[in-house]
């Protein structure tokens, strides 16, 4: 990790009618960093995600990657501004193979459309992002399934599949919604070694409920309580922080979607 920004939230509020989901939310992600953001069910996590990929709509807030001020971006400007994101559930299209749902993580296949290489219109271009696609899914241990149907995969291939997909356009920051969900504890295991290895090309913000996931292989955690930061530091002060022991013991009793 380095002491270069790379990200930098400031003041993020974000309305859903009449209830903050966020208030004044600020967080900043160095090069090389891990960054944790965790909280209990409903404190907001997601909702950062969510505005950092457009699909939320901030009611105030300002943007800053790689230095400079930006806009908010929309979905479809994700893969140029250098940021892609995995799901929590998964996401992945079951009647398309593994390699087609990686391909829709590249920018050049997003731009020319998925539908006219499903209907056989091929070119050198849709032949080096299949390479890619293969090279992701070696990376992550699942090459052997490029040509199966989602559909067919079990669930932690899925979860290595969905990673692949958010890798292809090679990042400069990844968004991980809960990757060790539903996960044994062998694949909770590979998935930190992953996350340690990807630290050297990107930099994470990870949401995750494993909390020793989270403590693992963050460098810094924020923790978010009814669309506040209640505390942030290194793993070993947030673990010890009394905000942070009350809110996670359920001494209060309201949440946030």
């Amino acid at each position: 990790m380095t002491s270069e920004q790379v990200l930098s939230i400031r003041n993020l509020s974000v309305n859903f009618g009449g209830l903050k989901a966020l208030s004044n939310v600020d967080i900043n992600l160095h090069k090389g960093e891990v960054l944790g953001l965790i909280g209990p069910n409903g404190a907001g996590k997601t909702t950062v995600f969510n505005a950092l990929s457009g699909l939320v709509t901030p009611a105030s807030g300002s943007l800053e990657l790689y230095g400079r001020n930006v806009k908010w971006p929309k979905p479809y400007q994700l893969v140029d501004r250098g940021i892609s994101r995995t799901l929590q559930g998964v996401g992945l299209f079951p009647d398309l193979t593994v390699s087609e749902n990686v391909m829709l993580g590249a920018s050049k296949f997003a731009k020319t459309g998925f539908i006219q290489s499903a209907l056989g219109f091929s070119g050198k271009d849709e032949e080096a992002l299949k390479s890619r696609s293969q090279s992701t899914l070696e990376r992550l241990y699942v090459g052997g399934v490029a040509e199966r149907k989602a559909e067919t995969l079990s669930y932690p291939d899925t979860k290595r599949v969905s990673i692949a997909r958010a890798l292809v356009s090679e990042p400069q920051i990844l968004l991980l919604d809960e990757p060790a969900g539903g996960l044994g504890a062998q694949d909770i295991e590979w998935l930190n070694g992953l996350i340690r290895h990807l630290r050297s090309s990107t930099s994470i913000i990870i949401v995750e409920h494993h909390m020793d996931v989270v403590m693992s292989v963050c460098d810094r955690i924020y923790v978010l309580n009814f669309g506040e930061i209640i505390a942030s530091g290194d793993p070993e002060t947030v673990k010890n922080d009394k905000n942070v022991i009350e809110a996670y013991l359920g001494t209060h009793s309201k949440a946030r979607k």
